[in-house]
């Protein structure tokens, strides 16, 4: 420690202590201790100040060892001996060898043999195995084969409508013998994206096997107890990959809806939860979701109100995680993303919760996606938590009448993993509003102190702030220069594979940006300010802005203030508790580690919802498509962070006679990573078994047809149809692929729906960069037969156009009326035609096995004519100039079956209809980049996944 120049003097104890006999004598018993030779003068004190090497050892070891407990809180899954109700070990074991025999099939895709036919048949087996088992107990099990078709309409990505046709439900129902009132419902998918084994399969199977003996412990050799209070329906849903369809079904058809009042969904949709009976009476669900792979399941929604949900969690839970700032967050629309509850929110009108596994989501809907990859502890935390939730919610008696206990939210959160703090928002409130006031009177008790007359302490507080706040803008303004350089210099995303090298450039970066600023203050500024006094104003300072943000998310009635209610009450209860400590001696060691212990529990889980910030949105970055610079996104967010935490670190700042060697190795770090990302050394993504970090291509074999208003063909051409899903675009596939580069890149026809390119899902505005390289016809084996059936003028002024089609399992129309026209109604939805983010309109179709044709109308209002789009896809072979491309994609992966390799149809002979339209064929494709590095001598290696015809196929 060193000691402050400037003394601050105090009352003497008594004069005869300080009495000398000469003026030497009492200087050298008193000059260590700030006293004068004088005993007619008040004796002084000299307050420490923190050596700049201790204070940053001291923050830096503070930061390390929370962030080490968040971490290790993280990778222990398991708090504490397994209950015994659930043997992870078995279970696993058991669902292994389901899950291996459903993903032997290959990937399921709706509408394919595998989905409809070879897991329904397996499914259908086990069940019946179960129903033999279960005879001689006391519950009963019914088995119900839904295919419903029904369309709704979303804002989910600009705004799309969805259309489903006899899609496959598999609803089986447990009860006590006798019959229940009351259901609930657990929902899991079967189906996959064509390109992925699809392992979520093992949550449903998971569960069923822990309920279907309904009152002992799955796997526990425990006898069966008394009968369940209420059932429980599993859903095995057939169509959760395309956008939320299935469930919507069996909530509005089937009739066992009308009982259910509590559900457990693990991916469930539309179809379910519109047209299932059974589904009728549903009154709350918990969704299981995942975003990843394996780790800890987060409560990240529930609601809307019935807080009665929350505390049959926090209750029942047997490993606690949660968060409401996740619920607020998702809720905003800030992450690209939705989840089946807003389903039965917004089509059920049922409560909820919602769970998800986020963890590791670079591998989201890859071939990654194993089963291997999950570890034992996550399936035990979640069979003991989805288990001790089933159970205590089936035999509540909220569950009969939920809607008596609907009112009202929860504040909730854990601490690391150990226990949920939840109480209701009102109380919330009260307690934001009671520490806000006290801050308030902490701060007005110190402008009353005398000496700070005439306002003097405000204003040093408002100038004090001033700088704060330019501190941000300037640390955040220099590190988005920062970023601007890496993108421009070709490097973005190099933190997709080495995360803690953002840290090191952009959080280095920030902490520099952050201290320069704060030290010239203290040096130009605040020249003649004691230390000591300037160190406590900027205490003072962190705690106003947190205090300030508390008033405002308050205000605005968002749980998630409960944040900087933590991050100012402990604060201020350890400034308080530590005032004289510092009053007397200043920033002594014993202050400066009393005060971070203080710090310690608001901070931690500061930076638990720091991780998750980071563990949901450096995935997000490889798939949220071209125009969203990633560099600016993660620099932000690292600049945000170390604003958050530095917060009350300014203290120490102040607190500090210099900050030069600080600056000296921040900038050495900085320079130094900024010279390897400059020079290419890290790669962005990596093919390793251990941790991969695959690049994402959308790959579409299509055949486009453009028809005139006047039904003739007007152009048409073939190609392959690239899109990158994120901002590096071809940057790295291009020197190895010399064919796709800028010359083959689209421009946008505007006076073609979409574009005039077949687009999957409605994703236009995310991803505008993509190519087009010219390829042979498509020859699919499900050509598209699309026709106008009738064609009608209306007594109300409209014009009414009938269409049939028939074709692949998934389909796309678009439409797009001309200036002056508009879509007034149609037969999909609820009648509400639903346009994009730039007014043209996108349906999803898809069918399950034996659909009939596809038939459907919308009226138009006759002020011109319209334009219209439609798209399909289905399997086919991919044509010669597709297999010679793939022959160059080494180290590009398709994703997909060789059976879903190619799609579209042989354009139809279409009649004179009165509008110009598209009519295009393709096929979704995802290429993988799996090599850290690619070598230009590496051998060209056949791409996987479309792996063209078999030894003895005919292609």
């Amino acid at each position: 420690m060193e000691c402050d120049t400037t003394v601050r003097r105090i009352k003497p104890v008594g004069t005869l202590q300080y009495a000398a006999p000469d003026s030497d004598g009492a200087r050298a018993r008193c000059g260590d201790n700030g006293c004068s030779g004088d005993p007619k003068r008040k004796p002084e004190v000299r307050l420490c100040l923190l050596r700049e090497g201790l204070a940053a050892s001291l923050v830096s070891v503070f930061i390390l060892l929370l962030w080490g407990l968040v971490h290790l809180s993280l990778q222990q899954l398991v708090i504490g001996k397994p209950t015994g109700d659930f043997n992870a070990t078995r279970a696993r074991r058991v669902c292994r060898r389901h899950l291996e025999q459903i993903t032997s099939v290959g990937p399921r895709p709706v509408g394919s043999p595998e989905n409809e036919v070879l897991t329904v048949g397996y499914l259908l087996e086990q069940i019946e195995k179960i129903q033999v088992e279960t005879a001689a107990g006391p519950h009963q099990l019914t088995v119900d084969v839904q295919r419903p078709t029904g369309s709704f309409s979303i804002d989910f990505l600009g705004g799309f409508t969805s259309f489903y046709d006899r899609v496959t439900n598999i609803a089986v129902r447990l009860e006590p013998k006798g019959g229940t009132q009351h259901l609930m419902l657990a929902n899991c998918h079967f189906d996959t994206v064509a390109n992925s084994p699809g392992t979520k399969t093992w949550l449903i199977l998971l569960l069923s096997v822990s309920v279907s003996d309904a009152g002992s412990p799955p796997f526990s050799g425990q006898p069966v107890q008394s009968p369940l209070h209420h059932g429980v329906i599993f859903l095995f849903n057939g169509a959760e990959e395309n956008i939320l369809q299935a469930s919507h079904g069996f909530i509005t058809q089937h009739p066992w809806a009308k009982q259910v009042r509590a559900f457990i969904n693990l991916e469930a949709s539309h179809g379910f939860i519109t047209q299932h009976p059974w589904a009728k009476q549903v009154r709350a669900f918990i969704n299981l979701e995942a975003a990843g792979v394996g780790g800890k399941e987060v409560v990240f929604q529930t609601g809307p109100e019935n807080p009665w949900l929350v505390q049959a969690y926090v209750h029942a839970a047997k490993h606690p995680f949660a968060s409401v700032v996740g619920q607020e967050v998702f809720q905003s629309g800030i992450i690209p993303s939705d989840t089946d509850f807003r389903i039965y929110r917004d089509f059920g009108n049922i409560p909820g919760i919602d769970l998800a596994f986020i963890e590791n989501g670079f591998i989201y809907h890859t071939k990654y996606d194993t089963a291997d990859r999950i570890l034992t502890d996550s399936i035990q935390r979640a069979g003991d938590n989805i288990l001790a939730v089933l159970r205590y919610l089936v035999k509540s008696e909220k569950l009969a009448d939920s809607s008596e206990y609907r009112h009202g939210n929860m504040v909730f959160f854990d601490l690391l993993g150990v226990v949920v703090v939840a109480y209701p928002a009102r109380v919330g409130t009260i307690l934001n509003y009671m520490v806000a006031t006290a801050t308030f009177l902490y701060l007005a008790k110190k402008a009353s102190l005398p000496g700070n007359g005439g306002g003097r302490y405000v204003r040093d507080l408002a100038c004090a702030t001033g700088v704060a706040v330019l501190s941000w803008f300037v640390t955040l303004l220099s590190v988005l220069i920062v970023a601007l350089m890496v993108t421009l210099l070709g490097r973005s995303m190099f933190w997709y594979n080495h995360f803690y090298a953002s840290i090191c450039l952009y959080g280095t970066a920030a902490t520099g940006k952050m201290i320069l600023v704060h030290t010239l203050a203290k040096n130009l500024y605040f020249g003649g300010v004691r230390l000591v006094e300037l160190g406590d104003l900027y205490f003072d300072v962190s705690l106003l802005l947190w205090c300030c943000s508390l008033v405002w998310l308050t205000q605005q009635g968002l749980c998630s203030a409960y944040v900087p209610m933590l991050m100012v009450a402990f604060p201020l209860a350890a400034r308080l508790l530590l005032a004289k400590e510092f009053k007397h001696r200043g920033a002594s060691v014993k202050y400066s580690m009393l005060y971070l212990l203080g710090l310690a529990l608001p901070y931690v889980h500061l930076m638990f919802l720091i991780w998750v910030v980071f563990e949901i949105f450096t995935p997000i970055m490889g798939r949220s498509g071209t125009e969203i610079p990633p560099e600016v996104v993660l620099a932000s967010l690292v600049t945000l962070a170390t604003i958050f935490l530095s917060s009350f670190f300014l203290h120490f700042i102040y607190l500090m006679r210099g900050t030069k060697w600080i600056l000296a190795g921040l900038g050495s770090v900085f320079i130094v990573m900024f010279l390897l990302v400059s020079c290419g050394f890290l790669f962005p993504y990596s093919g390793s078994p251990d941790s991969p970090r695959p690049k994402r291509v959308f790959l579409q074999h299509t055949t486009r047809t453009f028809h005139n208003l006047q039904g003739q063909v007007e152009s048409r051409d073939s190609g392959l149809w690239i899109n990158s899903f994120d901002y590096t675009a071809i940057q790295h596939v291009t020197p190895h692929i010399p064919e796709i580069n800028d010359s083959v890149r689209t421009h946008c026809h505007e006076d073609r729906p979409f574009c005039g390119y077949p687009w999957f899902l409605p994703v236009k505005f995310l991803s505008k960069k993509n190519w087009y390289l010219p390829a042979p016809e498509v020859s699919p084996n499900s050509p598209v037969e699309f026709s106008l059936l009738s064609r009608e003028e209306t007594s109300w002024g409209t014009i009414k156009m009938t269409f049939s089609a028939k074709g692949p399992s998934h389909m796309s129309l678009y439409l797009m009326p001309h200036r002056g026209a508009s879509l007034s109604t149609w037969s999909l939805g609820d009648g509400t035609p639903q346009f994009d983010l730039s007014g043209e309109y996108f349906v999803f179709y898809s069918h399950g096995l034996d659909a009939p044709t596809w038939t459907f109308w919308f009226e138009i209002q006759v002020l011109s004519a319209a334009e219209a789009a439609f798209s399909s896809q289905g399997p086919g072979p991919v044509g010669p100039r597709g297999d010679d491309l793939r022959r160059h994609l080494f180290p590009l992966f398709l994703w997909g079956s060789p059976e879903d390799c190619s799609a579209g149809g042989n354009p139809p002979q279409v009649p004179h209809v009165g509008f110009s339209f598209i009519l295009g064929q393709y096929l979704r494709h995802v290429p993988i980049l799996t090599r850290r590095r690619i070598s230009r001598r590496a051998t060209p290696r056949r791409a996987e996944g479309c792996r063209g015809p078999r030894d003895g196929q005919k292609t």
